[in-house]
């Protein structure tokens, strides 16, 4: 398949720039992966959909404010640190701009001097590898001074930090929110259990990657980035018991979805707990081993999670449910409204 094929004109109005308030207001398409057929709800309405037996399984991961806005020591001229992952202690790889001030040896300042930061190398690739200094600990001066990395096409500023993390998010690690999460409540999620929905949570640490334009037209070519994931036993144990019982296993999101199928490639004798890193790569002839459905919010045009979704439903399907959302004036991305395949 080559890359135009998952092409789709998106009106730019459509691409949300703030979340919907409350967060489960946002609207749900809902569409059956065998019949096609589509229904036109609201997130609250998820518990309509669903039955006691099935399995809920969320990314727990928590968005890092990642991105930095400082000044060079010395010369007080600007520049901006966007961290990607940890490499060692208080040292991080990182994007920075503009490149030529960032050079090695190069030291640099954030909030007033709460964090301090010396360049020790540039990668092949351009990016840089820093070590941070601090008062106390790495993370509580980032949250001080960072700010969230809204993807690229989000323009207007977010007020509440925590919009842009699920109302479980754990283990922080991500460099971008793993979306589909952001339309649950507490109140929805403890609904959801009284209605004998089961939820469980794996870990992967989102990477920009993510938002990383497909370049090749022949999409086998693509190389996927690397992410860290955990599964742990208990939801291991629980996907075993929601199969064993007749229930659905559904990913809520993108993410959990490629959590769960790294895993069961890694355990052709069944799910157990695992960690590592995985860079698979889901698109049309996929078999999936794990997931029965699947939340997700609507991806842009010839990314791999469109391809993704391609793959769970059927490439036919997909772009016809994605035709429907834009003539429906669905919200899009990040921030946008929810699809449910089941």
């Amino acid at each position: 398949m080559q890359k135009s094929d998952f092409y789709y004109d998106l009106p730019e109005e459509l691409i949300a720039q703030h979340p919907a308030e409350p967060r489960n207001a946002s609207r749900l398409l809902a569409v059956g992966r065998n019949s096609g057929e589509i229904q036109h709800l609201h997130f609250y309405d998820l518990g309509k959909l669903l039955k006691a037996g099935d399995l809920l399984v969320m990314n727990d991961s928590r968005v890092l404010p990642a991105r930095l806005y400082g000044e060079k020591e010395n010369t007080g001229s600007f520049v901006e640190f966007l961290l990607l992952h940890q490499t060692g202690e208080k040292q991080w790889e990182i994007i920075c701009r503009p490149g030529k001030k960032c050079k090695p040896g190069a030291r640099f300042q954030f909030g007033n001097g709460r964090l301090k930061a010396e360049v020790l190398e540039i990668k092949d690739d351009g990016n840089r590898i820093v070590k941070f200094e601090c008062e106390g600990n790495f993370y509580t001066a980032l949250e001080e001074v960072g700010q969230m990395p809204l993807p690229p096409y989000i323009t207007e500023k977010l007020e509440n930090k925590e919009r842009y993390q699920t109302v479980y998010s754990k283990n922080l690690g991500s460099a971008a929110a793993p979306t589909a999460g952001l339309h649950f409540t507490k109140e929805m999620l403890a609904d959801l259990q009284k209605q004998g929905i089961n939820l469980a949570y794996v870990t992967l640490h989102v990477g920009l990657g993510t938002f990383r334009p497909v370049k090749e037209n022949d999409i086998l070519k693509h190389h996927m980035h690397s992410e860290h994931f955990i599964l742990p036993q208990e939801t291991a144990d629980l996907i075993r018991q929601t199969k064993e019982n007749g229930g659905r296993v559904i990913s809520v999101g993108t993410t959990s979805c490629r959590t769960l199928e790294s895993a069961a490639q890694r355990c052709p004798d069944g799910l157990t707990a695992c960690e590592g890193d995985t860079d698979i790569f889901i698109y049309p002839g996929y078999e999936f081993q794990v997931i029965d459905g699947l939340i997700t919010n609507f991806h842009l045009p010839e990314s791999t999670l469109i391809m993704l979704v391609s793959a769970f439903m059927g490439y036919e399907q997909t772009m016809h449910t994605y035709q429907t959302a834009v003539a429906e004036k669905y919200r899009f991305f990040s921030f946008g409204d929810a699809m449910l395949i089941l």
